[in-house]
């Protein structure tokens, strides 16, 4: 219930942001504006996620770091919007929802079958995911799958309001200097 409430209060503060997005978007690329992100959520049941697109339209249904060249799909301050994470904002669209919470595993892609199933060995997939969590904090986009599981089994073994206070500060300083973000 409070995720819920959070996250309308934070749309509704927002609502400036996600409109001059929303135009930009419009405006460079056309629609869509929305990327609705298959994702695997808590006892992997799948729902879609949404981020504003920074894609082309028609890129394939890949993680970006299996593109040989991401740049070449990235559209006009698609990169920019990435590295602020201001892509990320219709997320809070999937809290209010309640398909996710603020903190926990991020959920991984429906096509991430080594991370899904590698999550399920060791019962991350029975705590619901979160637009971050302990390894995004350590490490972002810059650690492999094996590397996310161990920190993941971390947090779900280690799981308390200290733990999840130190997330979100450190989710916020990575916000402000954009580490760890690769494209």
């Amino acid at each position: 219930m409070i995720n819920r409430a959070i996250s309308l209060f934070l749309i509704i503060f927002l609502l400036p942001i996600f409109l001059f997005i929303f135009f930009l978007i419009l405006c460079f690329d056309g629609r869509p504006i929305f990327f609705w992100s298959k994702r695997v959520g808590l006892n992997n049941t799948y729902f879609y996620m949404p981020k504003f697109r920074t894609m082309k339209k028609n890129s394939p249904d890949l993680p970006t770091h299996k593109f040989k060249n991401p740049q070449d799909y990235i559209i006009r301050f698609g990169s920019i919007l990435r590295k602020m994470s201001l892509d990320e904002l219709p997320q809070l669209y999937s809290v209010y929802k309640g398909d996710i919470n603020f903190i926990g595993p991020r959920p991984a892609l429906h096509n991430q079958g080594d991370l899904i199933a590698k999550r399920t060995a060791n019962k991350i997939h029975k705590i619901p995911p979160g637009i971050t969590g302990w390894a995004q904090v350590n490490g972002r986009d810059e650690i492999s799958v094996e590397k996310k599981v161990v920190l993941d089994t971390y947090y779900l073994n280690n799981k308390s309001l200290t733990l999840k206070t130190k997330i979100l500060l450190l989710t916020i300083i990575q916000l402000i200097t954009s580490k760890g973000v690769r494209h």
